[in-house]
């Protein structure tokens, strides 16, 4: 049983969505940060990228940081660049990309599902980068980027979304990069009530994307209840932003993988050590990207070639089985000698979003090899979860991104 509920959400002014809407935080370096709000001054980032707003060589994480957020998104409240709805309700998002939406209800998941294990992860956290968000969040007392959740369709839940995208959008822009947004209001109590009841029949929610955003957030919320005794556990703290999509509407794009040293191996030694789990056939000049599970692009001085697992490689087992783990497990850790892809520098990892050309730059600039990736699937990603194990690092590439500051939610 999952528990969502509504929320009075502090939202832009109208005319200001599109100017302050902002790809997250973690999108960026502090120095494309500072130059996007150079030239955009109403950007969130100003809020999530604070060190914006203080003189360069400012330390990232000090406390003026963290105040600096706060006074800003004090401020944009107070100036009427944020306005906040007056009754708890849910949202719509849809955003589209390259002809295809995704439509996705905006609400407060509990920190208790989280921690009972109803919202499911795949990825571990990094605790540097937890921290980071703790303190945001807590000095902000809000969450001011949403948590990416996935829930396998339910029709009963989607004909109340289609129902209420009919009537006029709060929202609706395209964003630099081709990207529309549209926000919808649910306000009405009924199709309020409604939703909440219907996500109590579904069982688990997926972290599709911000595990870091989700475990700061619970983080603080516990923190607020240590400081509260006489918690109820009704009080806003104890929910967090989200943004639920049905799983059938998601896209992962290919995460691709870059060596940037070949540990001493020639491209002959490469394939004869590969040669018992991988049929190779060149494919020339022209860039290769996979098209089934198990089949492997392979970028080295000039030319392409598809790499095809034996069938002995693969498992049912839910991560031994993913395609990213039988590279590494088969050719990144035995041939190169890379055991841990998150810590060893010699390895790169491009989003597919990118392109196969941004592979090739790679390996070139490095005189290594690069490997494009059939993308992890949906599927994959929640058996994963289900099954209480952990993907790889850069298993996943969720397009299109969330945009922070269309939706806040203040406790």
């Amino acid at each position: 049983m999952s528990i969502i509920r509504p929320f009075k959400g502090i939202r832009p002014a109208t005319d200001l969505a599109a100017s302050i809407a902002a790809l997250p935080y973690d999108v960026y370096s502090s120095k494309e940060a500072r130059e996007i709000v150079s030239s955009n001054p109403m950007s969130f980032l100003k809020i999530d990228r604070a060190e914006t707003l203080l003189p360069e060589g400012t330390d990232l994480y000090s406390p003026e940081v963290y105040q600096t957020a706060r006074r800003t998104l004090d401020a944009m409240i107070e100036d009427g660049s944020f306005i906040q709805d007056t009754s708890a309700c849910y949202y719509i998002y849809a955003l589209t990309m390259d002809g295809r939406t995704q439509t996705g209800l905006v609400g407060c998941a509990a920190i208790d599902d989280y921690i009972n294990n109803v919202i499911l992860k795949h990825e571990n956290t990094l605790a540097a980068k937890e921290e980071d968000r703790i303190r945001h969040v807590d000095a902000c007392s809000a969450q001011t980027g949403p948590i990416f959740l996935a829930y396998r369709p339910y029709r009963p839940l989607q004909e109340i979304i289609d129902q209420e995208k009919s009537l006029p959008a709060l929202y609706d822009f395209v964003s630099d990069d081709g990207v529309r947004h549209q926000v919808w209001r649910i306000s009405g109590q009924k199709n309020i009530d409604n939703i909440s009841q219907l996500f109590k029949e579904i069982p688990h929610l997926y972290i599709a994307d911000g595990h870091h955003r989700a475990a700061s957030a619970v983080r603080v919320g516990l923190m607020r209840r240590s400081a509260d005794p006489g918690y109820s556990g009704n009080e806003e703290y104890n929910y967090f932003l989200s943004v639920l999509f049905p799983s059938d509407e998601l896209c992962i794009y290919d995460y691709n993988r870059v060596i940037t040293d070949r540990n001493g191996c020639t491209f002959d030694d490469f394939l004869g050590k590969i040669k018992d789990g991988f049929k190779v056939r060149k494919i020339g000049t022209d860039a290769y990207r996979p098209e089934h599970k198990g089949e492997f692009g392979l970028y080295c001085e000039g030319n392409w070639y598809q790499l095809t697992a034996s069938p002995e490689l693969q498992s049912d087992d839910p991560v031994k089985g993913l395609d990213v783990s039988i590279l590494q497990d088969y050719i990144i850790s035995p041939v190169f000698g890379i055991k841990d892809p998150k810590t060893d520098p010699r390895i790169r990892f491009i989003g597919g979003i990118r392109g196969l050309t941004a592979l090739e730059a790679a390996a070139d600039a490095s005189d290594g090899m690069a490997f494009s990736m059939y993308p992890t699937s949906m599927d994959e990603l929640m058996a994963v979860a289900d099954s209480g194990k952990l993907m790889p690092p850069k298993s996943t590439w969720f397009e299109p991104k969330l945009r922070s500051g269309l939706f806040i939610h203040r406790f």
